[in-house]
């Protein structure tokens, strides 16, 4: 449950990067802003994984 929770705030994140970038090409946002939620996104995929690894839990990779 706490692996798809962050899973789940990885998204939210990502849907906000997206924004703040669309935003960012209408008015002045520092890029640090988009660098921190990106960056954010990657932690919380990876403390995602290593949740789900810890409870022994089995998770779908993704396959090109």
């Amino acid at each position: 449950m706490v692996a798809a929770s962050l899973h789940l705030a990885r998204t939210v994140c990502r849907r906000a990067e997206r924004v703040t970038v669309t935003l960012a090409r209408e008015d002045s946002i520092a890029p640090r802003c988009v660098t921190y939620l990106n960056r954010l996104s990657d932690a919380l995929f990876v403390t995602a994984r290593w949740t789900a690894k810890r409870a022994d839990s089995v998770e779908n990779l993704w396959s090109p």
